[in-house]
């Protein structure tokens, strides 16, 4: 028996003796119903549910018969209809489902329609012709492999572990995220595909319970980082149906939390102590300094969680602008993982990526020093970092062994290898999911707040786009942390080095002063903020932000934003206008100025 569920030890029938024809034909657990206070009707077509064998009573907690009980009786009969006609076969958690089903109905019912909600795929009504999986199909698929297949209003998951699999799940780097599924397809297909690559540790389906179809995407974790980058390789833009290309990228679990906008004389411990009183679940906190510059940090920090779940509700915590740390509006949002290379395109790079340098040392300087292991094309500095360009590789891991740890002017440096840039298109779509929620914070927080958050200072927009259309609002389309292959994407993952081709330092690198600090808010832009949009249904990449905490974006509306006074932030991007009527335009007079 659920605890809870009705359990008790009164004389059950002297509560319906009034009402003799209420226990005919009933089951035992009828009379239980109608003293927990169920109304009779939905008592009665619960019960009903109860005869077909599809639900027995001690399947329902306290949390779904409350629900229910408080339900408008109307509603009530129309969700336990929808979830007797629902397909309940590989649902482990039936009270779950039953409140996941209520809450569905709330929703459809708030946008003026109660009928035809559809959940997991698999419930069919009088008005919805959302088709299921081929249950035939998923049969052979489970007596084939012996995974097993758990289906609530939202995911349809297949293993987790699979059969007589022993040690923990697999690790960071198993996981890919696969964007751009067809609505009306079900694991049933995706299964056969995915398992060529390799094993297949789970597979996540996520579900529209309004709809019953999926919601475009579902994550795959192998039991392997090698079989994952296989899937990568073998089915990124794969095309699965005439017209439709599947997205297969590596999944990252992000763990961190950027906040920018803390006090500069606070330090590690302090931050760490602050933060964790606020939330729970804080493991690690980062911050960077300057070998030259005596201030604990650069008035921002990174904050790591245990899980993704705590980084989440961190996130909305924090988020939400009602709380100050020490005295001050923080700005919060998801560090932006970084894909790791793989080990052969590792195996090629012949780069070394050097931080903790103090002024003192020149491109010069720093040529000198690791010429002694070999012939170094190129050395380029930016701040207190620096790329060092080999020409054979051997003699790079040879400087990046004897060199790594030791005094250079002062300071202890560290020399690791380059990592290739990213991908720019990825870069770009990461920059514009994370332009669109930071208006949305702003539109929460009343649109009157504008955070000197490095994405949102006046840098150039990427290739190819159009600054100062007509009506356009302020370029709040700006310089985020993941256009850079440098340091700051190093502040956002930990162990990530930067890219370190031509371009990118001629494009790039000059822009690093603007978030090199960190400073307080400025005057707040004008115009108007569109309704949010979801990202993830339309395949972008997923930042795994979207299962707690799912990117929303807007756009802006008329009017034009204050613009900074003062010099350019540097040169636009190649193939940029400057600007046009009724937009700011980038670089130039008028643009911001580095703080």
């Amino acid at each position: 028996m659920a605890e809870g569920n009705g359990e008790v030890s009164i004389d059950v029938k002297s509560d319906i003796k009034d009402d003799p024809d209420s226990i005919v034909d009933r089951t035992p657990d009828y009379p239980k119903l109608i003293v927990y206070g169920l109304d009779k009707r939905v008592a009665g077509k619960l019960d009903e549910i109860y005869k077909t064998g599809k639900l027995v009573h001690a399947d329902l907690d306290a949390r779904a018969l409350d629900a229910l009980k408080e339900f408008p009786v109307d509603g009530a009969l129309n969700v336990l209809t929808q979830f007797l006609e629902s397909n309940l076969e590989h649902v482990s958690n039936k009270s779950a489902y039953l409140c996941g089903v209520m809450k569905t109905y709330r929703l459809k019912s708030r946008g003026g329609n109660s009928t035809g909600v559809s959940v997991g795929g698999t419930a069919p009504n009088s008005t919805s012709t959302t088709k299921g999986p081929d249950e035939d199909r998923i049969k052979a698929i489970l007596d084939r492999t012996g995974y097993s297949l758990d289906v609530t209003t939202g995911q349809r998951k297949y293993g987790g572990p699979p059969p007589n699999w022993e040690g923990p799940p697999p690790g960071n780097g198993c996981e890919v995220f696969c964007g751009k599924i067809p609505k009306d397809m079900f694991e049933d297909e995706l299964i056969v595909l995915f398992e060529k690559s390799g094993k297949i540790w789970d597979l996540r389906l996520m579900m529209d319970p309004m709809t019953g179809t999926n919601r475009g995407y579902a994550f795959i974790t192998y039991t392997t980082k090698d079989e994952a980058q296989q899937a990568t390789r073998d089915l990124d833009n794969h095309e699965i149906k005439p017209g439709k290309n599947l997205k297969v990228n590596i999944s990252v679990p992000n763990l961190r939390l950027f906040v920018g906008n803390i006090p500069k004389s606070k330090g590690k411990e302090e931050i760490l102590d602050e933060f964790g009183k606020l939330t729970a679940g804080l493991t690690e906190v980062i911050i960077y300094s300057s070998p030259d510059d005596k201030k604990k940090n650069r008035g921002f920090c990174f904050l790591e969680y245990e899980s993704h779940k705590a980084a989440s509700l961190a996130k909305r915590r924090l988020g939400t602008g009602r709380i100050k740390v020490w005295g001050c509006d923080i700005i919060v949002d998801w560090a932006d993982p970084q894909e790791e290379p793989d080990s052969e395109t590792m195996s090629k790079v012949k780069v070394l990526y050097v931080r903790n340098l103090t002024q003192d040392i020149s491109e010069e300087k720093l040529k000198e020093a690791f010429e002694t292991f070999g012939k170094v094309d190129r050395v380029k500095k930016i701040k207190d970092y620096a790329f060092i360009h080999f020409e054979d590789r051997d003699n790079a891991v040879q400087a990046m062994e004897d060199l790594n740890g030791k005094d250079m002017g002062g300071s202890c440096i560290e020399v690791s290898l380059a990592k290739p840039p990213s991908d720019k298109k990825k870069k770009e779509e990461m920059l514009r999911a994370r332009e669109r929620r930071m208006m949305q914070m702003m539109q929460v927080r009343g649109g009157g707040y504008s955070p000197q958050h490095p994405s949102m200072l006046g840098g150039p927009p990427p290739r190819g786009a159009s600054t100062g259309q007509r009506g356009a609002g302020n370029t709040l389309r700006a310089m985020g942390r993941g256009d850079y292959d440098y340091d700051y994407d190093y502040y956002g993952y930990g162990d990530y080095r930067g890219g370190y081709t031509d371009p990118y330092y001629d494009d790039y690198y000059r822009y690093e002063e603007y978030y090199y600090d960190y400073a307080p808010p400025p005057p707040p832009a004008r115009g108007r903020a569109r309704q949010p949009q979801s990202d993830l249904e339309e395949g972008l990449l997923d930042r795994r932000t979207s299962m707690f905490d799912m990117n929303y974006g807007t756009q802006a509306g008329r009017g034009r934003g204050v613009v900074a006074r003062g010099r350019a932030g540097g040169p636009p991007a190649r193939g940029v206008s400057r600007g046009g009527r009724g937009g700011a335009a980038s670089g130039g007079r008028g643009g911001a100025r580095p703080l």
